[in-house]
C-alpha cells in the first residue's frame, strides 16, 4: 500500500501557494517551476483542489490560484481524499467482486475488518493534523508505534 504522487504533489503545491501569503495568487507555471512539476500535472492537481474548495482560481491576465481557506483550517483528510480517495470506502467491495455480479464473501467477509481498521488509523492521523501543522513542522515521526509480534499459533 502506498500513497500516490498526486497526494504528495498536491500537498507540496498547497504549501507553495500558502507560503506565498494570504490572498496572494500564483500561476500554474510559477508553481510548476518551484515544485519541478509539469504545468499539466500542476493544472490537474489544482483543478481537483479547486473542486474540493481548497483553492480558488481567477481567470485572465492577472489570474491564478490562491488558497480558499487558511492552512490552519484545512485538515489533511480534506486534501488527501479528493486527490487519492480512501483506502476503504463505501464502494470498495463493489470494485473488487472479481468476475461475479456480487462479492463471493458478501455477508461473511473476514477481510473487511482489516481494511476498515487501516482506514480508521489513516483517518485518525489525517483528521488530527492540518496543512499548517505540516508547514510549521509540528508532525513528528513516528505517529503510531506498532509492536511487532509473532503470528498467533
Amino acid at each position: 500500500m502506498k500513497l500516490s504522487a498526486q497526494e504528495e504533489y498536491g500537498i507540496r503545491c498547497l504549501i507553495t501557494l500558502a507560503n506565498k501569503g494570504e490572498d496572494a495568487s500564483m500561476t500554474i507555471p510559477e508553481i510548476s517551476e518551484i515544485e519541478g512539476m509539469t504545468p499539466s500535472h500542476v493544472a490537474k492537481i489544482l483543478a481537483i483542489l479547486r473542486r474540493a474548495g481548497i483553492v480558488e482560481s481567477t481567470r485572465g491576465q492577472a489570474g491564478g490560484y490562491k488558497m480558499a481557506r487558511q492552512p490552519k483550517d484545512i485538515v489533511l483528510k480534506t486534501i488527501l481524499d479528493p486527490l487519492g480517495g480512501q483506502i476503504f470506502g463505501p464502494d470498495f467491495c463493489e470494485r473488487f467482486m472479481g468476475g461475479h455480479e456480487e462479492c463471493v464473501h458478501e455477508g461473511n467477509c473476514n477481510i473487511r475488518p482489516l481494511w476498515t481498521s487501516i482506514q480508521a488509523a489513516v483517518d485518525a492521523v489525517t483528521t488530527r493534523y492540518t496543512l499548517e501543522d505540516i508547514m510549521q513542522g509540528r508532525i513528528e515521526e513516528p505517529l503510531v508505534k506498532v509492536a511487532l509480534q509473532s503470528p498467533r499459533n
